[in-house]
């Protein structure tokens, strides 16, 4: 009898951006399990499944489901967007799983934003880089404006995740006159990706200043350039300093 949990990382959720190793673990399980949004970029795929959804805000009694479920000789797939590690269901099964011995957790990992939109910007985060969420639901904002702080005086490329919500519209402002603050350049390099791997998908290249007036959405991933971040063939780099070397 399987008593086997996978986490499972979708990417942006186009069937492409899947991993073969998220595939044949999307293929081993007896039920796909997710927030619905996520669920729903993959059942398709799958139609014979059964599936469990919940909405927003009840990741833990979703966890937990899913965990009952494999300790009852289920396979079970917890489906996450990007990667199930980056912001996703990962951790809070590995923290709920004691309670479960005999449930074999299986995470698997996932093309987080980061990555996807930073394939389709070109190279934003090719060197040294950070990883920030503007969603201040779990993190008080001001661990997340210490954070944005140090990213800019550490002259990291940043990227920004969560950038607008519908009771959140000003934080990507807020974020960017901590930036300015910081030392940052109102004129560094910077971009966003929309609706990355699906319908609607757009990107653009902009400053620092412009940036702190787009309006944007949470299906926005942005990337905030350094010092040395530039533009080429309409594509935004950040070196990692191969040209030292004689590139």
């Amino acid at each position: 009898m399987s008593h086997k949990l996978y986490v499972v990382g979708l990417g942006p959720g186009a069937p492409q951006y899947l991993t073969a190793q998220a595939r044949l673990a999307l293929e081993e399980a007896q039920i796909l399990c997710g927030y619905t949004v996520y669920v729903a970029l993959v059942s398709g795929l799958f139609p014979e499944k059964e599936c469990y959804t919940t909405p927003m805000g009840q990741e833990l009694d979703r966890c937990r489901w899913a965990l009952e479920r494999a300790a009852g000789g289920k396979t079970v797939a917890l489906v996450c967007s990007g990667d199930a590690g980056v912001y996703g269901m990962a951790g809070p099964v590995l923290q709920l799983a004691p309670e479960w011995p005999q449930v074999e957790v299986a995470v698997v990992p996932g093309v987080t934003a980061a990555l996807s939109g930073g394939a389709l910007l070109g190279a934003p985060i090719g060197h040294d880089f950070c990883v920030i969420s503007l969603s201040d639901l779990l993190t008080p904002w001001e661990v997340i404006e210490k954070r944005l702080r140090c990213g800019a005086e550490g002259d990291f490329p940043l990227c920004l995740y969560n950038p607008a919500s519908h009771n959140r519209r000003d934080v990507l402002r807020r974020a960017c006159d901590i930036l300015l603050a910081a030392g940052a350049d109102p004129q560094t390099l910077c971009g966003y990706v929309r609706n990355i791997g699906r319908p609607g998908e757009e990107t653009a290249l902009l400053s620092l200043a412009q940036l702190r007036e787009a309006e944007l959405d949470m299906v926005t991933t942005v990337f905030i350039g350094c010092s040395t971040t530039l533009a080429a063939g309409g594509r935004m780099i950040t070196p990692r300093g191969y040209e030292r070397k004689g590139l």
